[in-house]
């Protein structure tokens, strides 16, 4: 039960960091300054921050038109999804 509660935390966490840094990177858009590579938010949402992710591009709409996103993060979602439903299936 103590591994769950960190594994929950970890994907809290990075869900509220990808929500954030897509707020960032729209204010450094909209201000001409450097911009957070896209990799950034390819990895971080693979290593399950996708819904926050997405949920930051939607709510700063950011990077909307980007097929890769706007396909790219759905699809993360529904893995991350999947392996949840994998792992309770096998614990229980």
């Amino acid at each position: 039960m103590e591994t769950l509660m960190w594994v929950a935390g970890y994907v809290l966490f990075l869900n509220v960091y990808l929500y954030w840094l897509m707020g960032k990177d729209k204010a450094a858009a909209k201000k001409n300054q450097p911009r957070i590579p896209e990799r950034h938010f390819f990895l971080f949402s693979a290593l399950g921050g996708a819904t926050g992710a997405y949920l930051g591009m939607q709510a700063h709409r950011h990077k909307t038109q980007h097929r890769s996103f706007k396909i790219g993060l759905p699809i993360m979602i529904a893995v991350h999804i999947a392996i949840v439903i994998l792992i309770v299936g096998v614990l229980m």
